[in-house]
């Protein structure tokens, strides 16, 4: 699966952005506990993002409003508007599906209060608001590859509760109308150039999976899986992981289009079933239903 950048793509040539508000994915229902194939390993990935959200976005928003100030295109303002009520949904539906978590006892106390002094304490010390920004910008273009990128491949959410899919699929479709935002703002605003972002860009690539993985053997340990077994998942999913065709080798080619000079993120190909979700959600006013559509019309 490749994701190359188009030279001919236009910036004006996009979905909009639509911030939508109060949807219901039955995350109060009896959903297992590892949703995802009945693994606890694909499980508690998905689960460690989740966790990692709330105050994602959080930062995510408080880095682009630090240069809203200086937007003057009436669009780019409405853009970053429509962007900071899409992502305070997603803070607030991950706060719910954290819940759960939480009830399995998993520590998001802790998680939250750690992410909140990363971001928001040691960060502004030994960084500028354009390198905050920068990072939201890398963030961005992560979480828009492995949106679309995930959903493009049937396989992989195949066997998934489709409540907490239809989650994943609706944060990944306003993941894709909004993801060249704080990259606008960035280079428009912040005026920042090609070494700026995409050192930010490696020093995210690795600091990221770290971050995750750390959620992710706090999760195993409170699942009751001893140093052994957890080496056992740690093994096979590190396998699922990378091995070729794996989860993110068919992401290497999004991934590095942002290195390209003269690189936005619209000139990367999207999802071709986002039009699919839009219409069914459009039809229906269900997010599962048009969750389920999205996952249908994966290859």
């Amino acid at each position: 699966m490749r994701h190359e950048q188009s030279t001919t793509a236009s910036h004006e040539d996009h979905a909009p952005i639509v911030p939508r508000e109060g949807l219901n994915f039955g995350l109060d229902g009896d959903i297992p506990k590892y949703w995802m194939a009945n693994d606890a390993f694909k499980t508690r990935f998905f689960d460690a993002m989740s966790t990692l959200f709330p105050m994602g976005e959080k930062f995510f928003i408080t880095s682009v409003r630090e240069f809203r100030d200086g937007v003057t295109t009436p669009k780019l303002q409405q853009e970053v508007t429509n962007f900071i009520r899409q992502e305070a949904q997603h803070t607030l539906i991950h706060r719910q599906f954290n819940e759960r978590l939480k009830a399995q006892g998993v520590d998001i106390d802790s998680i939250n209060a750690q992410l909140e002094t990363l971001f928001f304490v040691d960060a502004p010390k030994v960084s500028t608001a354009t390198q905050r920004l920068a990072a939201t910008a890398a963030l961005e273009h992560l979480t828009s590859m492995m949106c679309t990128c995930f959903f493009e491949r049937k396989e992989l959410l195949e066997a998934s509760d489709p409540r907490v899919r239809a989650m994943y699929a609706w944060h990944a479709i306003e993941e894709v109308e909004h993801k060249a935002v704080a990259f606008d703002v960035l280079t428009q605003v912040a005026k920042a150039g090609y070494l700026a972002r995409n050192i930010s860009m490696l020093t995210i690539t690795f600091g990221f999976p770290v971050t995750v993985a750390r959620i992710m053997n706090h999760m195993f340990k409170v699942d009751g899986f001893s140093f052994g077994q957890r080496m056992k998942l740690w093994a096979k999913g590190l396998w699922w992981f990378y091995k070729p065709g794996g989860l993110f080798i068919p992401t290497f080619g999004y991934y590095m289009a942002y290195y390209k000079p003269g690189f936005h993120p619209w000139k990367v190909k999207e999802m071709p079933s986002y039009k699919t979700w839009l219409q069914v959600f459009e039809r229906t006013g269900d997010p599962i239903a048009a969750g389920n559509a999205l996952h249908a019309a994966g290859q």
